[in-house]
């Protein structure tokens, strides 16, 4: 094959790797008692960036709490969810406490709000500060002007593991607030752990304090993360 499959098919591992251990606060020997290896060998394949065996990069997939296809960087100019649906896949509510926990850190969310021409949904940098999700945009853009107001929007995120047809998703809505220049703003943008990546001056900070927060998770029997290899429960 040719094009933008094969080119992220050799996605730099290793660095991609280190970041997402970097992510979660993770040291190599705690990758190692997760994965069954050891630190010596993260760090060679963190800082070469071997082919690793398909086991071997499920399990560091696994313990990093992400996807095959993340850490080889293959599905990054693809359309997400174009797997088949895994074997006996079952739904989960999630509790708010676990939403929190999934959301915790920083990364990039969506925005959903209405716009002028009807409703937008545009992708967003995100961190999580003093229990609210902490926005930095533009200070003429769409959602710092209607965030003056206190104009409800929904942040969605999810994460999906395509090699195992499963993942997760975490909704929150509730109403937003452009913070002014003052003490506030300052410690929310000292805190934030990375700067837009679309840059340009954005340095307004908006806060989102969900008055509803939920979220949802498909697992597989017998994928990573799941305790049971089994049919479902009057299936056998």
């Amino acid at each position: 094959m040719t094009g933008i499959r094969d080119a992220h098919a050799a996605g730099d591992l290793g660095r991609r790797a280190a970041a997402r251990r970097a992510q979660l606060g993770l040291s190599l020997r705690e990758v190692a008692d997760r994965t069954g290896s050891t630190p010596g060998y993260l760090a060679y394949v963190e800082d070469h960036v071997p082919a690793p065996g398909p086991a071997f990069l499920v399990r560091l997939a696994d313990a990093l709490e992400t996807t095959v296809q993340d850490l080889a960087g293959s599905g990054a100019d693809l359309p997400q969810g174009g797997a088949a649906a895994g074997h006996h896949p079952r739904t989960e509510e999630l509790e708010e406490a676990e939403c929190w926990r999934l959301l915790d850190g920083h990364g990039v969310g969506r925005i959903a709000m209405a716009g002028a021409e009807g409703p937008v949904v545009f992708p967003m940098n995100y961190d999580v500060a003093d229990g609210r999700i902490v926005l930095m945009t533009a200070a003429d853009s769409l959602l710092a002007r209607a965030s003056s107001t206190g104009t409800d929007v929904a942040f969605e995120l999810d994460r999906l593991d395509e090699a195992f047809s499963q993942g997760w998703s975490v909704l929150a809505v509730g109403p937003t607030r452009t913070l002014p220049a003052g003490p506030e703003s300052e410690h929310l943008r000292s805190v934030m752990k990375s700067d837009p990546w679309a840059g340009d001056g954005r340095t307004t900070v908006v806060t989102l304090a969900p008055r509803r927060l939920t979220g949802r998770r498909i697992r597989v029997p017998g994928a990573p993360g799941h305790a049971t290899s089994g049919p479902p429960a009057g299936e056998e």
